[in-house]
């Protein structure tokens, strides 16, 4: 029979409760490891639910502001179109008040004299010589359809229910009379006034075939003050 060492044994001892030991060790620490990842990935799942839900709500919120950013666009639309609606409407009551004489104007515009013809046969009807209520009738007429935002005979200046009565050598306006030349004065595009009258058969012409003396001259600066009491 072999006797057994008592160094072996303690040796042998040692070693088991060593393997032992190692073999805890390195199930403790897997174990752990293992803990660790289940921890990190629950960590992560959370923070991705929690970044799904963020991104969700950041699409709501864009959403909303389009809506809003809509809104906005046509409330702007909205009051731009009533600004220029007022633009307007201050536009035609200035235009309106200048029509009716109620404000002073003043701007370039044409400068056209009638006068009497001097031309006369002495067998022929004075009449058919001297300037009546229809020639500055017509000379008002185109200068207005021309464009001419205010109008003045001899000063006088016209508004929108004038009268013009020819009496003999003179012409009444609004119960005042003018004798001749009569000098018509309207304010407007210079250039578009003139050409309107002066077209091939136009009031110029017309009235020169009617013995009336007719003349025109551009002017930088016209002044209408308001009508008294108009």
């Amino acid at each position: 029979m072999r006797i057994i060492n008592s160094k072996q044994v303690i040796l042998s001892l040692v070693s088991v409760v060593l393997g032992f030991m190692i073999a805890f060790s390195y199930n403790l620490t897997k174990d752990g490891q293992g803990a660790v990842k289940d921890k990190a990935w629950d960590q992560e799942y959370e923070l991705r639910q929690q970044l799904i839900e963020q991104e969700k709500q950041n699409r709501e919120l864009q959403k909303e502001l389009l809506q809003k950013q809509a809104k906005v666009s046509n409330i702007e639309k909205d009051l731009a179109q009533e600004k220029q609606l007022f633009f307007n409407l201050a536009k035609d009551t200035e235009k309106y008040r200048m029509y009716l004489g109620k404000v002073k104007v003043k701007g370039t515009g044409l400068q056209v004299t009638l006068e009497d013809g001097s031309d006369m046969d002495s067998e022929a009807n004075v009449n058919n010589y001297l300037v009546h209520e229809q020639h500055v009738f017509k000379v008002v007429n185109e200068l207005y359809i021309s464009g001419a935002e205010a109008v003045a005979i001899n000063g006088q200046r016209l508004d929108h229910d004038s009268y013009i009565v020819c009496n003999g050598p003179v012409i009444t306006i609004d119960g005042h009379q003018h004798p001749a030349p009569f000098i018509i004065s309207a304010i407007g595009d210079p250039d578009i006034l003139e050409a309107s009258l002066d077209i091939p058969g136009g009031i110029k012409e017309q009235l020169v075939n009617e013995n009336v003396i007719f003349t025109m001259e551009k002017q930088k600066k016209i002044i209408f003050d308001p009508i008294i009491g108009g």
